[in-house]
């Protein structure tokens, strides 16, 4: 797949299209990266701010433009308007598998996009140092997904091992503040 491909038949979801979105967003992929994208893609979302392909391609515009904190607030945009037509709970920390399950009778494929919405949301919370974030949100998906069908295992481990060296930091820093050296350097 085209990482700047935004069309819908390539999403998680299954939904028509508003014609004018469906032009606003082809657009956009066509001016990739130039400013004017942006523009199109804010347009599209001011007019659907609750279309999974409008907040799809506004992610992946985010994402490789480098603007990881405007991607995790698309991100949770796209985890609160598919939640709330599968019927989760607002909050990730209260998800179970009978949750899932029901969304599923709902839609398979939607289910699937709101899992993989919080996976991309558990890495930019990783990447953007909200190590304690990433962490839950990984583990609940690891719980729920015994499989490891979604891969999130692997990022769990990879935002584990940056939270425990984080606090490991932490805990240094604080001992050499406590005994008066401060002349120790962790970097």
């Amino acid at each position: 797949m085209d990482l700047q491909d935004f069309e819908a038949e390539d999403l998680y979801f299954n939904a028509t299209i508003d014609p004018e979105i469906a032009i606003l967003l082809e657009e956009a992929s066509g001016l990739y990266p130039q400013p004017e994208a942006e523009t199109l893609l804010l347009r599209a979302y001011f007019l659907a701010p609750e279309d999974l392909n409008v907040l799809v391609a506004l992610y992946r515009y985010f994402y490789y433009q480098h603007r990881l904190p405007d991607a995790l607030n698309v991100a949770h945009k796209a985890i609160a308007v598919s939640g709330k037509r599968l019927h989760l709970p607002e909050d990730w920390r209260h998800l179970t598998r009978l949750h899932l399950g029901q969304g599923v009778l709902v839609s398979m494929t939607l289910t699937r996009f709101y899992l993989m919405a919080h996976k991309g949301a558990g890495y930019l919370e990783m990447r953007l140092g909200e190590l304690a974030d990433a962490v839950g949100r990984l583990q609940t998906l690891v719980d729920i997904d015994s499989n490891d069908r979604l891969g999130a295992k692997a990022l769990l481990t990879l935002a584990q091992e940056h939270l425990y060296e984080q606090q490991g930091v932490a805990v240094l820093r604080k001992v050499a503040g406590d005994s008066g050296r401060s002349h120790i350097n962790l970097h």
